[in-house]
């Protein structure tokens, strides 16, 4: 796993094996973050990475010099090489909490300009996600919620779709509050 960009480009990150991810390829990783730097401010953005996994997506994310970063996973590993990785790198911002993604958002009191979230393709209330990310205030007016998601799944009926980015196998949909 590498980060593509910003001042952390080029490093390599070793996860431990037998992480309970899917992480986002490089090729799609590097054309999502292609689109996202002709839309956000990156030095301005506050950042919620949900299904953080190895965390590749909220290094991405610190390595561009978002200011707060915080990632939410429920498998203890992940948490673990993720805050030891952001020690290691000497990454300010970052903050990875170990819960279950329905149960933060839930209970965090703050608002993002930006949520990532990348669950398990086979997740059962997968398609329940943007409801349940817009009935609270977690997203501020104006942000944006990207949704990483099988082929098999069409986001594009809900009321703050905004538009679908297909790379291979990996899709992301984009919502606007």
């Amino acid at each position: 796993m590498r980060i593509i960009a910003g001042q952390l480009k080029g490093r390599i990150l070793h996860p431990p094996k037998g992480l309970p991810v899917r992480p986002t390829t490089d090729f799609a990783k590097t054309a999502l973050f292609n689109i996202l730097s002709n839309r956000i401010d990156f030095e301005e953005c506050k950042v919620l990475d949900l299904f953080a996994g190895t965390g590749s997506i909220s290094f991405e994310f610190s390595s561009r010099g978002c200011p707060k970063v915080v990632a939410v996973d429920k498998d203890f590993g992940c948490i673990r090489f993720i805050k030891e990785t952001a020690e290691k790198l000497a990454i300010q911002g970052l903050s990875a909490n170990k819960a279950d993604v329905f149960g933060f958002i839930k209970t965090y009191s703050g608002s993002f300009d930006l949520i990532f979230c990348d669950p398990p393709y086979d997740l059962e209330k997968l398609d329940s996600i943007p409801d349940a990310l817009f009935s609270t205030n977690l997203l501020s007016e104006g942000g944006i919620l990207l949704l990483e998601h099988p082929g098999r799944v069409d986001f594009s009926k809900h009321p703050n779709f905004r538009e679908h980015r297909n790379y291979g196998k990996v899709n992301f949909s984009f919502f606007e509050r």
